[in-house]
C-alpha cells in the first residue's frame, strides 16, 4: 500500500534560503524577510555595564542567529561588578545607546528603548507632586453638634464632605494652614476625606541611577515633565536611532491623580466630591457601581490621553514609532494598545495554563487589525517553564499559538548582555527563556528563528480576513461594586472569562470563526459598513455581534444603528441593553437608549431570532448564537470542519493566505471557500515551496494538504492558476526500515567538560550511564552510524529520528540535511549509497543539567542584585533538586523509500507518522 508522508520538518540553506530573500514574491515565493520579519529580543543591561566591544560583538552574534532587532531594556546589576556600572542617562549610558543603535543598524538591525529603566516609568527626576498616587478615603463620624477636627498639614487633600443620615452634604472648605475645623449642625454626620498619596510605587528592578518613584501615568503634566527630562537626556541621539519606544505592563498600583476631580466632573458632568459615600461603598449597591463605573471611565480616559497617547506623540516627534503594553491596567485594553502604533501582549506562563491565553492576546492583535496597524507585538516565552528547561519546541508551540491568534512580530523575552569574562551561564534575567549564546539550545537558535521570519514576513502582508467583530460591553466589567480600581490583566483572566463576552469569544474561536475585538470608541473612529460588508482600517467582516450587555451608552447604541444604516449587520446575543451605565445624566440617558432601541420595529425571522432592518442593513436580536450567525448566512471558514487543525486568514494582494497548524494529523482534501483556481502550499520550516493539488468540482474544491500535528504551513488560495513547480507529495514506496548497527557518540562542544565517548548497539541517552560527566553536560553529542541502503531501487528517502532531546543538525555522507527541533524530527536524505553511508546525527540538549551540577556543587553563579534569582515559582531557584534530564538521540531511527507524487486526490493511503 502505498503511504503519505508528512512533510518533513527541516531547515535548510540554498535555494529556499535565497527564494525567501526576493523582494516580489510570486504565488510560490516567500516575502522578503526584514528586519521587522525576523523575531527580535530584550537585551536586559544588567547594571549598563556594558562596553562598546561587548556591544558590538554580541549585536553580531544576535545578528547571526536571525533576530532582526533587540530592545534594551536597563535593570539592576550583578554582584562584584559595581565599578563597571553606567549611571542610568549619563551621558556614557547615551554613548552606549548612540554605539548600539549605529552597530545595529550596521547589521541590518534595528533598536528599540524604553523610556525608563526596569519598569514602572519614573526615577530621581520624579518629585512628590509627579510620583504615583493613590487615592485615599477616609470615614470619620461626628454626633449632632460635635466638632470634627483634622490636622492635614503637608496632605493632597481633594475633597471633604460631611453627609448626615437624611443625605444633606456639607462641603468642609479648604484650608491654606491645612488644618480643620468643622462643627457639625444637629444630626449624625460622616464626614468623608478624599486625597491623594503617594502610592508606595517605585521603579520596579531599575538599573544604578534609574532608581526612584513611579510617576503618576494619570497626570499629563507629571508624563511630560518626565519626558522632558528624557528628551533632555537623550537629545544627543540623532533622530531615527531608535525605532521605536516602549512601554512594559502595567505595574503601577496608584488608582488616584491631583487632578483627577476636575477631570471626573468635566467629563462626567457632576462633582466626584458628593458621591464620595458612593465611592467609598457606603449608598446601595446599584449607586456604588455606577459611580464606581464612572470613576473607572475617568481613570481609562485618563491614562489614554494624558500618558498612552503623549508617549506616542513624543516618540513621533523623534521619528520612531511606540511599542506599548495595556494590558494590567485598569483602561479599556483595546483603546490603549490602539493609542500606540505597535501592540504588544504577552504570553506569560507555561503552555496551556490561565497566564498564557490566546484569546487574550487577541486584544492587541484586534486592536492592530482593526486600527489598521502594520504589526501587533508579543512579549514571548515569559516563565514558558523553569530555568533551563524550555525547549525550542514548546517555544515553537508557543510561538504558534500567538500566530494563531493574529500576532506577528515577536520578542522573546529574552537575553542578558554578559561580560566575555564572566564565567558560565553568565548573567542572566531571573524570569526569562535565556536566549543567549551560552545557553546550549542557541545551538540551534537559527533554525527556530528562520521559522520564525517566514511565518511572520507572510503574517505581517494584507488585511486581517475574520467574520465576526465582537464588541467589547466594558462598562459592565466596570458597574461593579466590589472595588474601587479594575485591572485588566493576562494573569488568570477570570474579568474575561466569567463575562458573556469571554464566552460568546471562546465560542467562536472554538466553532472556527475568525474574530477581532471592538471598543465603543473603535466603532466610531475605525469602523465603516457598506453593503458588503463591515470595515475596519486593516480589515473586512461579515457582521458585529454584541455579547449579552446590560449596559450601553445610548452612542454606542447610535452608533451601530448608524452602521447598519450603512449596511452592516449587527447581532445582539440576547435582549437589547436595557440601561445605561454610569450616574451622570442617568435618566436623560436613559431615556435616549430607551428611545432608539424602542425605534426599532422587529418581525419574527426564526424561533428565538428577530430582526429590525435599518436602512440598508439590519439587527438581529436572539439568545442563540447560532441561530444569529445562521439568519445573518455568516458561515465559518469551511476548513473549520476539519477539527483537527487551526487556522487564521488573511487577504493579500486579492487572495486568501492561510496560516494552519494540526492539532493531529491532517490528510485528505481540505474544503476551500469559493471557487479558486490553485492553492500553493508553503512550508515555513523548509522553506519549501509549490503549487498544490486540488480536488473536487467547481463550487466544491479542496486542497490535499497532509500535515503531521503541529506541522504548520502556509496555504495560498488564487484565483488564477499560475506557471510554477507543483509541491511534490512524498509517497512511501515500502514501509520504514530501523536503521541498526553500532552507534558511536563522541561529544563535541559544551561543558563543563566533553564526557568520554562510548558506542553503543541500541539509542541510548547519554545521561544515566554511570557518568558522572556525561549527567552533568550541556552541549552537543554526535551520534553516527554506517550503515547499507535498505533499498537500491528509490533515489530518495525520508530519514525519521524518532525521539530527539532536544534538537539535532543531520548530515549524511558529509552533506548537510537540515536541523529539527520540534516533532515530526524527520529530514529527506536524497540519494543514498548502496553501501557504507556514514550517517551524523549533532544532538544538543538543554542547560538544565549544567545547572543541576552547579548548584550541587555549591558554585554560586546566581551573583545578581535586587531579586536575584528565582524559580517559575518566585521562591529561590535550587537546581540541585532537580532529577538528571534525558539528553541525546533515543530514537528509533528508521529510513523510508520514497517516491514524488503530484496527483490530485490520492486514495487509500496511509500517513508516515512518527515513531
Amino acid at each position: 500500500m502505498l503511504l503519505a508522508m508528512a512533510l518533513a520538518w527541516v531547515v535548510v540553506a540554498g535555494a529556499s534560503s535565497a527564494r525567501a530573500q526576493r523582494s516580489a514574491p510570486s504565488a510560490v515565493e516567500w516575502p522578503t524577510i526584514t528586519r521587522d520579519a525576523k523575531p527580535w529580543t530584550r537585551w536586559w543591561w544588567l547594571g549598563s555595564a556594558v562596553n562598546e566591544r561587548g556591544i558590538s560583538e554580541q549585536l553580531a552574534q544576535l545578528g547571526a542567529a536571525g533576530f532582526g532587532g533587540v530592545e534594551v531594556t536597563v535593570i539592576y546589576g550583578a554582584k562584584g561588578a559595581d565599578s563597571l556600572y553606567i549611571p542610568y542617562l549619563s551621558p556614557r549610558w547615551v554613548e552606549m545607546i548612540a554605539h548600539t543603535a549605529s552597530e545595529a543598524h550596521r547589521l541590518g538591525m534595528a533598536l528599540d528603548l524604553p523610556q525608563g529603566s526596569g519598569w514602572r516609568m519614573g526615577g530621581p527626576s520624579v518629585g512628590a507632586e509627579d510620583a504615583n498616587a493613590s487615592l485615599v478615603l477616609s470615614v470619620d463620624s461626628v454626633p449632632s453638634g460635635g466638632d470634627w477636627r483634622k490636622d492635614l498639614r503637608g496632605h493632597r487633600v481633594s475633597a471633604i464632605v460631611a453627609v448626615d443620615d437624611g443625605g444633606r452634604r456639607v462641603r468642609i472648605p479648604g484650608s491654606s494652614a491645612g488644618t480643620y475645623d468643622w462643627h457639625a449642625p444637629p444630626g449624625r454626620w460622616t464626614v468623608y476625606v478624599a486625597e491623594t498619596r503617594f502610592s508606595g510605587d517605585n521603579v520596579k528592578r531599575p538599573a544604578p541611577g534609574g532608581e526612584g518613584a513611579a510617576l503618576d501615568p494619570f497626570s499629563a503634566t507629571a508624563t511630560a515633565h518626565y519626558l522632558a527630562m528624557f528628551a533632555e537626556k537623550t537629545a544627543s541621539l540623532p533622530k531615527g536611532a531608535i525605532r521605536s519606544y516602549f512601554h512594559d505592563s502595567f505595574e503601577y498600583t496608584g488608582d488616584g491623580s491631583s487632578r483627577l476631580f476636575d477631570f471626573f466632573e468635566a467629563r462626567r458632568g457632576y462633582d466626584l466630591a458628593d458621591e464620595l459615600p458612593a465611592l467609598a461603598g457606603r449608598a446601595d449597591s446599584d449607586r456604588v457601581a455606577r459611580v464606581q463605573s464612572d470613576y473607572r471611565q475617568t481613570l481609562d480616559e485618563m491614562l489614554r490621553e494624558h500618558f498612552v497617547r503623549q508617549l506616542t506623540s513624543w516618540s513621533h516627534e523623534r521619528g520612531a514609532l511606540m511599542r506599548e503594553q495595556a494590558h494590567g491596567s485598569p483602561a479599556n485594553l483595546l483603546d490603549l494598545y490602539a493609542a500606540a502604533d505597535i501592540p504588544e501582549t504577552e504570553i506569560f506562563g507555561v503552555l496551556g495554563s490561565p497566564d498564557a491565553d490566546p484569546l487574550i492576546n487577541m486584544f492587541a492583535s484586534s486592536a492592530a487589525h482593526v486600527a489598521g496597524k502594520p504589526f501587533a507585538s508579543a512579549e514571548s516565552f515569559t516563565w514558558l517553564g523553569e530555568h533551563f528547561n524550555g525547549t525550542l519546541d514548546e517555544a515553537k508551540q508557543a510561538a504558534d499559538r500567538m500566530f494563531l491568534a493574529g500576532i506577528d512580530h515577536l520578542v522573546y523575552h529574552g537575553t542578558a548582555y554578559s561580560p566575555a569574562e564572566a564565567a558560565w551561564p553568565g548573567w542572566e534575567f531571573y524570569a526569562s527563556m535565556e536566549w543567549n549564546p551560552r545557553n546550549a539550545f542557541w545551538h540551534d537558535v537559527p533554525a527556530f528563528n528562520q521559522y520564525v521570519a517566514r511565518v511572520q514576513s507572510v503574517l505581517q502582508r494584507g488585511r486581517a480576513d475574520n467574520d465576526v467583530l465582537l464588541y467589547w460591553p466594558i462598562w459592565d466589567n466596570w458597574h461593579d461594586a466590589s472595588r474601587r480600581r479594575m485591572d485588566f490583566r493576562v494573569h488568570d483572566p477570570r474579568w474575561f472569562h466569567d463575562k458573556p463576552f469571554g464566552q460568546i469569544a471562546a465560542a467562536l474561536h472554538q466553532k472556527g470563526f475568525g474574530v477581532d475585538y471592538v471598543s465603543d470608541r473603535q466603532l466610531t473612529s475605525d469602523i465603516s459598513a457598506s453593503a458588503s460588508g463591515v470595515h475596519s482600517r486593516g480589515g473586512d467582516y461579515h457582521a458585529i455581534m454584541v455579547p449579552r450587555a446590560v449596559h450601553m451608552p445610548p452612542e454606542t447604541m447610535r452608533r451601530l444603528l448608524a452602521l447598519a444604516r450603512s449596511g452592516a449587520t449587527v447581532l445582539f446575543a440576547g435582549p437589547l441593553p436595557a440601561d445605561v451605565p454610569g450616574l451622570g445624566r442617568l435618566e436623560a440617558r436613559r431615556t435616549e437608549l430607551s428611545r432608539l432601541t424602542g425605534a426599532l420595529t422587529w418581525t419574527q425571522r426564526t424561533k428565538g431570532t428577530r430582526e429590525a432592518r435599518v436602512g440598508r442593513g439590519r439587527i438581529l436580536s436572539g439568545e442563540s448564537v447560532d441561530a444569529l450567525l445562521a439568519a445573518a448566512k455568516v458561515a465559518a471558514d469551511p476548513l473549520a470542519q476539519r477539527t483537527e487543525l487551526q487556522f487564521m486568514r488573511r487577504k493579500v494582494d486579492g487572495h486568501t493566505e492561510y496560516f494552519i497548524v494540526p492539532k493531529d494529523s491532517v490528510h485528505g482534501g481540505l474544503p476551500l471557500i469559493g471557487d479558486p483556481a490553485a492553492v500553493a502550499i508553503l512550508d515555513p520550516m523548509t522553506g519549501r515551496t509549490g503549487l498544490g493539488a486540488m480536488s473536487g468540482a467547481s463550487g466544491s474544491r479542496r486542497a490535499m494538504i497532509e500535515l503531521a500535528p503541529g506541522q504548520a504551513i502556509v496555504m495560498r488560495v488564487l484565483s488564477r492558476k499560475p506557471a510554477t513547480p507543483l509541491w511534490g507529495y512524498d509517497i512511501a514506496l515500502r514501509p520504514p526500515v530501523a536503521l541498526k548497527g553500532r552507534w558511536s557518540v563522541t561529544f563535541l562542544e559544551g561543558g563543563p567538560v566533553l564526557p568520554r565517548a562510548f558506542t553503543t548497539d541500541s539509542l541510548v541517552t547519554w545521561t544515566g550511564r554511570g557518568d558522572d560527566d556525561a549527567d552533568r553536560f550541556a552541549g552537543t553529542a554526535r551520534y553516527a552510524l554506517t550503515f547499507d541502503a535498505p533499498d537500491t531501487m528509490s533515489t530518495r528517502h525520508v530519514l525519521q529520528l524518532g525521539r530527539v532531546a532536544e534538537s539535532a543538525r543531520v548530515r549524511l555522507n558529509g552533506r548537510a540535511l537540515g536541523t529539527v527541533f520540534s516533532s515530526p524530527y524527520s529530514v529527506e536524505t536524497g540519494p543514498l549509497r548502496r553501501t557504507g553511508n556514514v550517517l551524523e546525527i549533532d544532538v544538543t540538549n538543554l542547560s538544565a543539567n549544567r545547572i543541576r551540577d552547579l548548584d550541587r556543587r555549591g558554585v554560586e553563579w546566581k551573583i545578581f542584585k535586587d531579586i536575584n534569582y528565582v524559580g517559575i515559582d518566585y521562591k529561590p531557584l535550587d537546581a540541585s533538586k532537580w532529577p538528571v534530564r534525558t539528553s541525546g538521540l533515543l530514537g528509533p531511527v528508521q529510513i523510508v523509500p520514497v517516491g514524488l507524487d503530484t496527483i490530485t486526490a490520492p486514495v487509500n493511503r496511509t500517513r508516515i507518522t512518527a515513531p
